[in-house]
């Protein structure tokens, strides 16, 4: 059981700056991860463009453009 949190988190926190980047360590983590989700349904789409309609609009909506400060209870 760790009884002083903080000294863990420091030890961690340095610890893990001090472990050199392991390029190919990681993009075979990023394979395994896409793997994985691909076996659990996640990409079920084979159409890139299904739904583009209702992505559209909904970008339409977030983005609209305001005005700062003006009031708009009357639109």
């Amino acid at each position: 059981m760790i009884k002083d949190a903080a000294l863990w988190e420091e030890w961690e926190a340095e610890f893990i700056r001090s472990e050199p980047v392991d390029f190919e360590r990681n993009l075979q983590l990023v394979e395994w991860m896409y793997e994985h989700a691909k076996a659990l349904g996640a990409f079920d789409s084979l159409d890139p463009l299904e739904g583009i309609e209702t992505k559209i609009r909904l970008a339409a909506v977030v983005n609209a453009p305001t005005t700062s400060g003006k009031d708009r209870s009357d639109t």
